[in-house]
């Protein structure tokens, strides 16, 4: 592990619009990447992609009537997405919501196009958690993510597989496909976590340190952070999976309710890998507690034995005259002093003789 000290994830973001600003409001984040925008135009036989697209390049996408994937990565540029804004109608309140990035994740409807907001990782590390925007309507598709770098790979993949049919099912389905990515990244990150806290519960058992403590509050904390983003997630998929919100078509309403299953284990793996870091965190002070009382046995004991000891060689230690006859006259045997020796062996063998019968030891 490197010396550099690993930051913490904020729960909650101090990016915000100041306090009584409009509705709408625009605030830069000094933290955000530069503004990329990637074009994908979709159609049944034939897709292309533009890397570094403009809005002349989008808008003439536009007029030709295909469908699109405009993927914007950074928010730094705000007027970018503004004109973004303006070219595909997008609403204020939609766009603060987008460039804000302290959103939970949500569903919002709009008169002409949807909004969702997720949370998505990069499938390694809960430090790579980013707001992913998703703006649709009918044929087109926008998305926002907060700095390049993604998990959607596999769904560029099927895009250019002719046979394809994410191709051919429009929008609704479109999207879909990017959610049930983004959620199955999810996985392999937990996996890790979980790999990981079978090995703390190895070395707590076997030796425990107090560094698993450290280690152990810190994947509690990631579990927390992915806990956040799965549990507003879960019901913002099954408010698009009901019908009489209008999103999404009946033909892909199936397809996403195997997303939200997706999601109810997801919470599951969670909070069974909390509970199972609790239990290692007990396990730890119990593991901890009972050497401590083990050293403190073996002490006690020690202690116990040179008790009398120490009282014997206190009584023998005393410097009175040995000339009068109450005063130990055995000071002045010829053998007093092995007889003392063994007279303290004894008593010490046999205070061990009784510990072990009471098994104490």
């Amino acid at each position: 592990m490197s010396g550099k000290t690993k930051s913490k994830a904020k729960f909650v973001s101090r990016h915000r619009a100041p306090v009584g600003a409009p509705p709408g409001t625009l605030v830069h984040d000094e933290r955000a990447s530069p503004t990329g925008i990637r074009l994908t135009v979709i159609s049944n036989d034939h897709v292309e992609e533009v890397a570094d697209a403009s809005l002349a390049a989008i808008e003439k996408a536009m007029k030709s009537g295909k469908r699109l994937w405009v993927d914007v990565t950074g928010l730094a540029d705000l007027e970018l997405l503004s004109a973004i804004g303006a070219l595909f109608s997008i609403e204020e309140l939609a766009l603060e919501d987008i460039a804000n990035t302290n959103q939970r994740p949500k569903v919002d409807t709009y008169e002409k196009h949807a909004l969702i907001v997720v949370h998505m990782f990069d499938g390694k590390s809960v430090d790579s958690k980013e707001q992913f925007a998703i703006l649709f309507d009918g044929r087109h598709v926008v998305t926002f993510q907060e700095r390049p770098g993604d998990c959607l790979e596999p769904v560029r993949k099927r895009l250019r597989q002719p046979a394809g049919r994410i191709r051919t099912r429009g929008a609704a389905y479109f999207v879909y496909a990017i959610l049930d990515t983004i959620l199955d990244a999810y996985f392999p990150m937990l996996e890790t976590i979980g790999d990981e806290l079978e090995d703390l519960e190895d070395k707590i058992t076997k030796d425990p340190h107090p560094r698993d403590v450290g280690r152990l509050h810190q994947l509690k904390r990631e579990l927390l952070v992915v806990k956040r983003a799965l549990w507003p997630a879960r019901e913002m998929l099954s408010a698009m999976s009901r019908e009489e919100l209008g999103l999404i078509p009946s033909e892909v309403g199936y397809f996403l309710r195997d997303t939200y299953d997706h999601a109810i284990q997801l919470i599951d793996i969670v909070e069974t890998y909390r509970e199972l870091a609790t239990g290692l965190l007990d396990l730890y002070l119990s593991s901890v507690s009972t050497k401590m009382n083990e050293v403190m046995k073996v002490l006690t004991i020690i202690s116990t034995i040179f008790i009398p000891l120490s009282f014997l060689a206190g009584i023998w230690g005393m410097n009175f005259t040995p000339d009068s006859s109450w005063n130990m006259p055995e000071l002045r045997w010829r053998y007093g002093y092995p007889v003392a020796l063994t007279i303290m062996v004894l008593i010490a063998v046999g205070l061990l003789y009784l510990f072990r019968r009471k098994r104490w030891l």
